[in-house]
């Protein structure tokens, strides 16, 4: 399991009149669509938070979960791995109907025709790993953000090498490094014939919350649920 910490208020505080911590630990996996709403739907939630409580610094963790660990590092055709998991054609287009509605209310339009490969992401949690050990917590949630959109909004191949490096630089992480570290990612990955696989064996599914690591919340919530339970963790 890997992670990495977004200080989304800056600077940390000084000894004396030292505000209370959020602490958000945040599930995901970017082959699940959930995971692009229940971000939006935090990033929006933790604004608030911060408007309503300026005395307590909130400290978001990315936590890589994958779902499918087992995928061929080359990933396998979308549309057809999709039928043979649902059964039909009409229970693919239900269950998509199903999330992008979920979707409208966070601004997302996905493109679902447009995916080719059900990747592997363990490269993809690899390289978050990679940005928070180089780069800021924004620069790590960014890029989050930007993988999750660059597959269901655009189509994009995110077990590519070639599409995570520019999407890498995209978000601000230096080329040489980058490029070394896919370069070593991938030469691992094929010895192993698979990747290593991320989880978390108390997590079941994905996105999943947990506050002050007494309060969890899984699933998709809207802004104001997520925000009544940061309240929560808080006052308790």
């Amino acid at each position: 399991m890997t992670s990495s910490d977004q200080n989304l208020n800056g600077h940390a505080c000084s000894e004396r009149g030292e505000r209370s911590v959020l602490k958000i630990e945040a599930f995901f996996d970017f082959i699940c669509p959930w995971c692009l709403i229940g971000k939006r739907n935090l990033d929006v939630a933790v604004s608030r938070f911060e408007r309503s409580r300026p005395d307590v610094r909130v400290s978001v963790q990315w936590r890589s979960h994958q779902l499918l660990p087992g995928m061929p590092v080359e990933g396998l055709p979308y549309q057809a791995f999709y039928r043979d998991r649902l059964g039909s054609a009409e229970a693919v287009a239900a269950r998509r109907a199903q999330v992008q509605r979920a979707g409208d209310d966070a601004g997302i339009k996905f493109a679902f025709d447009r995916i080719e490969v059900m990747p592997n992401t363990a490269a993809a949690h690899e390289l978050v790993t990679f940005a928070a050990s180089r780069g800021t917590g924004a620069q790590t949630s960014d890029l989050i953000d930007r993988i999750l959109t660059a597959y269901f909004m655009e189509g994009e191949n995110i077990g590519d090498a070639e599409v995570l490096a520019r999407l890498g630089l995209e978000c601000g992480l230096e080329y040489t490094s980058l490029t070394a570290h896919l370069a070593t990612s991938k030469r691992a990955a094929d010895l192993a014939g698979q990747r290593s696989s991320y989880g978390d064996t108390q997590v079941s599914g994905v996105p999943h919350f947990v506050f002050n690591t007494r309060y969890s919340l899984s699933g998709v919530y809207s802004p104001k649920a997520l925000a009544s339970a940061m309240t929560l963790a808080v006052a308790n």
